[in-house]
């Protein structure tokens, strides 16, 4: 293919390429799209894209996604601070939060334990959710981790932690299907699963 590109466009599509859900053919596409752009739009959206890296991190409470010391949602004074809402990654707490169903706080662990990808506990956000829930006053930890065998096996790995310190672990019950994704459940699915939510 780079044989009759420009080494420059045939980089581009490569990193298109690299994106999830992105094959060959959407990369080539977006290459070009790009090369389409005035050269303004251009030098903004990849301005956006090194800003975006440089100045976004884990919040500081809760480590879902922020450029602040802590995120808009931990900083809400409104928000109950008795209950935290476990999920993998920062994408499930837009996917929560437009139920507008649920005023608490989140805890993201950016990842499930996943031993044939070598993922331990000690590469998630565990260690800081144990700790929230010993100074916070936490009475409800709602294990939101996606229906899946990695899912399951943290959900219960955090409840068999968190079960001596006397909080009370659930788990979203009916709504998400076994095998579904947070990100891909619509608004009435996902309250339902909060409103059904079941013990551990």
């Amino acid at each position: 293919m780079a044989g009759f590109q420009a080494p420059a466009l045939a980089r581009l599509i490569d990193q298109f390429n690299r994106l999830p859900g992105i094959g060959a053919k959407s990369a080539q596409r977006l290459a070009y799209y790009v090369l389409s752009m005035p050269k303004e739009d251009a030098e903004a959206f990849s301005k956006a894209i090194t800003d975006a890296h440089s100045k976004i991190h884990k919040c500081k409470k809760c480590c879902n996604l922020t450029d602040e010391e802590l995120c808009p949602i931990c900083k809400n004074p409104k928000r109950d601070k008795t209950t935290i809402c476990v999920v993998e990654e920062p994408k499930d707490v837009i996917a929560l939060e437009k139920t507008q169903e649920y005023s608490a706080m989140y805890h993201v662990l950016h990842g499930v334990i996943s031993p044939l990808n070598g993922i331990g506990p000690d590469q998630l956000n565990i260690k800081e959710l144990v700790q929230r829930v010993r100074e916070d006053n936490v009475t409800e930890v709602i294990m939101a981790t996606n229906a899946t065998a990695e899912g399951e096996t943290t959900a219960v790995y955090i409840s068999r932690l968190l079960k001596p310190l006397g909080v009370k672990v659930t788990r979203l019950a009916y709504g998400i299907p076994v095998g579904g994704d947070l990100e891909y459940a619509d608004e009435v699915t996902l309250a339902r699963a909060l409103e059904g939510r079941c013990e551990l």
